[in-house]
């Protein structure tokens, strides 16, 4: 019983990791894909502000 309960254990931290690493990437995409979208209209609005386009 004891040995199970050790297995048990160790399955649940290996999966907390797995899920914690999920979810940083999650977090890392979220935050790139909003940097990219502002510098689009950052980029956007200084092409109308200097009648470049």
């Amino acid at each position: 019983m004891r040995r199970f309960a050790m297995k048990a254990l160790f399955t649940a931290l290996n999966l907390d990791r797995a899920e914690r690493t999920r979810i940083d990437w999650d977090r890392r995409i979220l935050i790139f894909s909003t940097a990219v979208s502002i510098g689009l209209i950052a980029l956007y609005i200084f092409g109308k502000t200097t009648s470049r386009w």
